[in-house]
């Protein structure tokens, strides 16, 4: 790194987290006409840290995390912007089994409009299916499938794991290791609901449920020319990695021609308003200015740590601590700080720089490295193999192939992923959609629950019992 942060500088990104987590429920009217400034103003102070009192080598470190602000925002910005041009309506009686059928469905698209396109296509037509019978449930259900679970298959399914793609995650081993967590989550939670559901549709008389329920054959989808530009950001996000900026372009002009060829009644009917995508770039740009101190930190003293404690550094902590920090803070940057501590502590620095050596002489004599240097270059190869021809291989990739290549370390990767995205789910200050579809079910005069019904009544006896199957499944015993 060639550097090394004081300590306090940390404190303004703590800060900013804990006013994104309470200003909103304690100071509503306050933080939503100051909150650009409070974000704006604790960025300012970690970047004029770098750029005044550290060494050349932060510069690169502002840089890289500038690029990385703004690949994340042009996903979700175009994200964003291409869900809000299709319409869906669906009318007529929701059945629990149609509702699983529903959120299963949802689950899917989540992975590939990403949890918040997902769940701003989707919330209105939930509504309207079950509008004669909806209660808090169907939003906090909608909420712990749509808006967080059902995004853990790939990249652009949540926050938390596209940063980890930026950090040099493979975007097919998301697939290929996650889908086993994500079966097992999304089939529980869906059999919670359609027993909660069941019990629900009951208690309405069939004679009230077909005099209220609006005819059930017509099923509408406008906007479909919206798949060509969602076709778009699929194949920036998979197939663009070079020249620089050249994937960021595409999907911003993948967002501008769904904005200016979708028909306003379209736009209208979704409620499609900037303000949320507003919010969330100005709240991250503060977040990721002010998380570089933090996480630098952590890179440079979980290693240490590690050594004198290592009964402490298991997958099960890992997928405890990030899933508790992810409730109770935003996910996203919660698996970072996470990310950046399994660096620190399992990384072998002379391992890197053997792989940097043989990067530059292109693998010559891999077959007499050690272990460890042999694995993380054949996952390099595997992974990275472009930016290996051309022997532009950053070290935060070589320390991501450190862990893949090297078997018993992927159980960490997975523990923090599936944390992040699974605990985002526990309050509505986890994750971003969470508080998006509060409010528009609120709009739709839903009573949805209270932070602290929401906490006890749905993710004490739902979420908690999924998130320990999980763990006990998948994470309790030590990787060999």
């Amino acid at each position: 790194m060639g550097y090394s942060v004081n300590p306090w500088m940390i404190l303004p990104f703590g800060l900013l987290l804990g006013v994104i987590a309470l200003a909103p429920l304690f100071f509503a009217g306050w933080w939503a006409r100051q909150y650009p400034k409070v974000s704006f103003g604790l960025g300012a102070v970690a970047l004029f840290y770098y750029l005044a009192f550290l060494p050349n080598a932060a510069l690169q470190t502002v840089g890289h995390t500038a690029h990385e602000y703004f690949s994340f925002i042009a996903l979700i910005g175009s994200l964003f912007v291409v869900s809000g041009g299709i319409h869906i309506t669906v009318k007529g009686e929701a059945t629990p089994l149609e509702n699983v059928v529903f959120l299963f469905v949802g689950a899917v698209i989540a992975n590939l409009l990403g949890t918040t396109g997902a769940s701003m296509l989707l919330i209105r037509p939930w509504l309207r299916m079950n509008k004669y019978r909806v209660t808090g449930h169907h939003v906090v259900f909608f909420i712990f499938i749509v808006s967080n679970v059902g995004g853990c298959l790939t990249p652009i399914g949540d926050p938390p794991l596209f940063l980890g793609y930026l950090k040099g995650i493979p975007f097919w081993w998301v697939v290929e290791h996650c889908w086993p967590m994500w079966g097992l989550g999304l089939g529980i939670l869906l059999a919670m609901f359609y027993a909660v559901d069941r019990r629900n549709y009951l208690r309405a008389p069939k004679q009230v449920r077909e005099q209220i329920a609006e005819p059930a054959d017509q099923f509408r989808c406008e906007g479909l020319l919206n798949l060509v530009f969602l076709a778009m950001i699929l194949g920036a996000v998979l197939f663009l990695q070079k020249p620089p900026f050249l994937r960021e372009a595409v999907m911003l002009a993948a967002a501008a021609g769904s904005y200016f060829t979708t028909r306003k009644p379209i736009h209208e009917a979704n409620h499609f308003d900037w303000h949320p995508l507003k919010e969330v770039a100005v709240l991250f740009l503060g977040i990721f200015a002010t998380m570089m101190p933090a996480l630098d930190f952590l890179q440079r003293e979980t290693g240490a740590l590690a050594r004198s404690h290592v009964q402490l550094f298991t997958a099960g902590n890992f997928y405890w601590g990030t899933g508790i920090l992810s409730s109770a803070l935003d996910n996203a940057p919660t698996y970072l700080s996470f990310l950046k501590a399994v660096f620190g502590a399992f990384i072998d620095r002379d391992t890197v720089t053997s792989v940097q050596q043989l990067v530059q002489i292109n693998g010559a004599g891999l077959e007499n490295a050690a272990e460890p240097v042999r694995h993380t270059y054949e996952a390099l190869l595997k992974y990275h193999a472009d930016h290996l021809a051309s022997r532009q291989v950053g070290e935060e990739e070589i320390d991501v192939a450190f862990l893949l290549g090297n078997v018993k370390y992927n159980s960490y990767l997975l523990a923090i992923s599936v944390g992040a995205v699974f605990f985002g789910a526990n309050t509505y200050i986890g994750n971003g959609p969470n508080f998006m579809v509060k409010s528009i079910a609120e709009q739709q005069k839903v009573q949805a629950p209270t932070f602290l019904g929401y906490l006890f009544k749905y993710t004490v006896p739902f979420m908690l019992p999924m998130l320990v199957a999980v763990w006990w499944v998948f994470f309790r015993r030590a990787p060999a």
